[in-house]
């Protein structure tokens, strides 16, 4: 049943077509709904469009649905065509009239609007968690391997000597700004778009604001034509902030890959950690990274999919937009489940001891020769020169101490200043709020 068909029945193929996906994507909004359904009615209340008997009644019922969701215990009516659809049924069939009105001054189009942002605001705060959590991994590894040496590489050749301390901590560095970046997107999605109908408003006076307060949203969306035109720019805009994410895990995953490799040595996993050969006994396969690399990578064409698909759509709503919740929603599953594997392996990670006592990275300490002779007075060119020459005739012996203390350096990471900076972030999401004004929604 179609909540806006009236007397004719659509072709079976049209139908099919169009609603596509929805009934099973509507699974990931059907907690959302229910919250938005309890604030819409709540002020439908409050302006006198429900009776204080009729609000109780819908109230309850929709709290009773909300618990069965939350416990996995849902089910989508065959009968309905979407999520929206489905709960307004029930409601009918349990409470008659008083059901049918729950729909009064909305439209589907801000029925899933802000069943979008709601869903949208609790991945980034699961997101932004398990970032957050990870983060604190790369931390702990960095101040404890920070005294043990690699070779740092430029264009894939032997450039200066770096420590697996300097490394950890780069990517948790890199995590900060990923988190800035999604803390950005957050406040756009935590606003309200509850109020603006098909895009244009209601004659209805609704009170935009207490739904905006009881959904724990920082913000109204306030132009209603607006708050249409964001649908494909709010899902582009976190996109974008997967995508960040997603660029960095791959790029670590893809040290690691090299890093495992018998050619580096660097590091290595428990045998149970790794996959094998079906033809060759030796191997020990970087499998979790190379996927890691690979769902990486794909998420960051996602935010391309989006504008392709949105790339030439007028204002208003159109049904092209249906399609983005096939590529977006699953996204987030797929980068939560990446940073649970990157900490699984790195939890059991082996570094290398007295890597670079090899002679094959001698040459990594000239710079610091260099860098000796210039502390000894001499001009920077000609001790640049001294040095190559040295290395040209074989005759380069390099004391291998390393003496970096500036900020960010070997001798000084600066680990405190980048979890302050990770603080920082973290408390400006807020998230306490909507926790909140949900749960009191709720209760």
């Amino acid at each position: 049943m179609k909540l806006w068909q009236k007397n004719k029945d659509v072709f079976a193929a049209v139908s099919a077509f169009t609603v596509g996906r929805d009934r099973e994507l509507d699974l990931y909004l059907a907690s959302a709904d229910v919250l938005g359904s309890l604030a819409h009615i709540r002020m439908l209340e409050s302006i006198g469009l429900l009776t204080r008997d009729e609000w109780t009644a819908l109230s309850a019922e929709l709290k009773v649905l909300y618990r069965d969701i939350e416990a996995g215990q849902f089910i989508l009516d065959p009968e309905a065509e979407d999520i929206h659809s489905h709960i307004e049924i029930h409601l009918t069939r349990v409470l008659g009239d008083t059901g049918k009105k729950i729909h009064s001054g909305r439209s589907r189009n801000d029925q899933v609007l802000v069943d979008i942002r709601l869903f949208l605001r609790d991945r980034l705060r699961e997101l932004a968690g398990r970032t957050r959590q990870f983060f604190g991994l790369l931390i702990s590894l960095s101040e404890k391997y920070k005294d043990h040496l690699y070779p740092g590489y430029t264009h894939l050749q032997l450039a200066m000597p770096s420590s697996f301390g300097l490394w950890f901590g780069a990517y948790a560095e890199s995590l900060v700004d990923d988190l800035i970046l999604l803390q950005g997107i957050y406040r756009i999605v935590n606003k309200n778009p509850l109020g603006s109908a098909a895009g244009y408003g209601s004659s209805f006076p609704l009170d935009r604001s207490l739904t905006t307060s009881l959904l724990g949203f920082d913000e109204l969306n306030y132009n209603v034509v607006y708050a249409q035109m964001g649908r494909g720019k709010t899902e582009k805009l976190v996109a974008q902030g997967l995508a960040g994410i997603s660029a960095t895990l791959a790029r670590m995953a893809m040290d690691m890959c090299l890093y495992m490799n018998p050619g580096f040595g660097f590091v290595s996993f428990p045998d149970e950690l790794t996959t094998g050969s079906s033809i060759m006994p030796h191997k020990k396969n970087p499998d979790v990274f190379e996927m890691i690399r690979a769902y990486g990578n794909r998420m960051q064409a996602l935010p391309g999919e989006i504008s392709l698909i949105t790339a030439n759509l007028p204002s208003g709503y159109h049904r092209d937009l249906q399609l983005l919740k096939e590529h977006l929603f699953p996204a987030f599953g797929n980068l939560t489940q990446c940073l649970d594997m990157a900490t699984l392996m790195l939890e059991h990670i082996r570094i290398g001891e007295h890597i670079l006592s090899d002679d094959r990275y001698k040459y990594l300490f000239s710079v610091e020769e260099v860098n000796r002779l210039v502390l000894e007075g001499m001009p920077f060119r000609d001790a640049y020169r001294k040095v190559g020459m040295d290395i040209e005739k074989g005759e380069f012996e390099p004391s291998r101490e390393i003496h970096h203390s500036h900020a960010g350096s070997m001798g000084n990471l600066c680990n405190e200043e980048i979890s302050r900076m990770m603080d920082q972030v973290w408390n400006s999401f807020g998230f306490e709020r909507s926790t909140e004004a949900i749960k009191k929604l709720t209760d």
